[in-house]
């Protein structure tokens, strides 16, 4: 165990039981970043964020954002972080320390796409002088989501240092094998189920639904970008057949399209734009969707778009 930071990207995860065990672990993160002179930005919700607050003191210097906005969904917080970190570096930083946390809800339905953000991270923020510390709180953090957090951080916190937690898996081993979040709604047969749609004929398979899910206007004209999105994807990238199905419930539609393909190589599918094959078509959907889960079977690749509030 050492208590200091090698150079370059250190992701470190720690598992407090307590709010005092919480601000063991945080406030001398906190305080030894503000000693060095360097960048320290907090981002958790109302309740966490006034410890550290009560804590530090008025005045402290901290950066605090609401973990609510920054933590929303993980490809906007991936786009948020890297406009911050690039500007407090281009101000002169050396090195920025950042703590936060996923939200409740994160934990439950969420997950999938924030445990894809945990391990791309990894790769995303690979050389910059970040020191990320990541608490996960065992009262309400499900015990395979403290599972995927040892695998997706390369370090662990314990007071006063950190060590190597063996759990750890690169990016590419460890993508592959999360399990994607699926509606109960699709236990049920689905109320609209297309065999090999153009994108115009999904959009407006999909548009006809919004009355009976509950949604609004902003929800569902999302929902249909990313819906022509991920159909163009798959006629592109993927294999045929391709099937859409859809689903409605009290205030939310799901909607998945899959295809005989294997899906995107790349563990950043979908949380970062760019160059890769079907990239920015998952981007977007990621950054307009209530959610997206990304799933591999034996029998193709599966896109699933949520818009409105998601069931269990």
């Amino acid at each position: 165990m050492r208590p200091g930071a090698p150079d370059g990207f250190l992701h470190e995860a720690a598992f407090p039981g307590s709010d005092s065990e919480f601000l063991d672990l945080v406030v001398p993160f906190v305080r030894r970043g503000l000693a060095a002179g360097e960048p320290v930005v907090v981002a958790y919700g109302p309740r966490q964020r006034g410890l550290l607050s009560d804590a530090l003191g008025p005045d402290s210097g901290v950066l605090f954002l609401d973990g609510g906005d920054q933590y929303a969904r993980p490809a906007l917080a991936l786009k948020q972080y890297g406009e911050l970190f690039g500007d407090l570096l281009a101000r002169g930083a050396t090195r920025i320390r950042v703590t936060g946390e996923v939200s409740h809800q994160g934990l439950r339905e969420q997950w999938d796409w924030w445990a894809r953000y945990e391990s791309a991270v990894n790769t995303a923020w690979a050389g910059l002088p970040v020191w990320a510390l990541c608490p996960y709180d065992v009262r309400h953090t499900p015990p395979r989501v403290v599972d995927d957090v040892r695998r997706t951080h390369p370090y662990r916190a314990v007071p006063g240092g950190h060590y190597r937690d063996t759990a750890y898996q690169e990016p590419g081993e460890f993508t592959p094998g999360v399990e994607a979040w699926r509606d109960p709604l699709e236990e049920a047969a689905p109320v609209v189920d297309l065999a090999d749609p153009q994108p115009g004929p999904a959009r407006d398979a999909v548009a006809a639904l919004r009355q009976a899910a509950g949604i609004s206007v902003d929800e569902l004209q999302a929902l249909l970008v990313a819906v022509s999105e991920a159909v163009t994807n798959a006629w592109l990238h993927g294999r045929p057949p391709l099937r859409l199905r859809a689903w409605t419930g009290p205030g939310r539609l799901v909607v998945s399209v899959a295809d005989a393909g294997p899906g995107p190589a790349d563990p950043m599918a979908g949380l970062v734009p760019g160059p890769r094959p079907g990239g920015m078509g998952l981007w977007l959907a990621h950054q307009l969707c209530t959610h997206v889960s990304l799933e591999r079977d034996p029998h193709g690749f599966t896109v699933r778009l949520a818009a409105g509030r998601l069931g269990g």
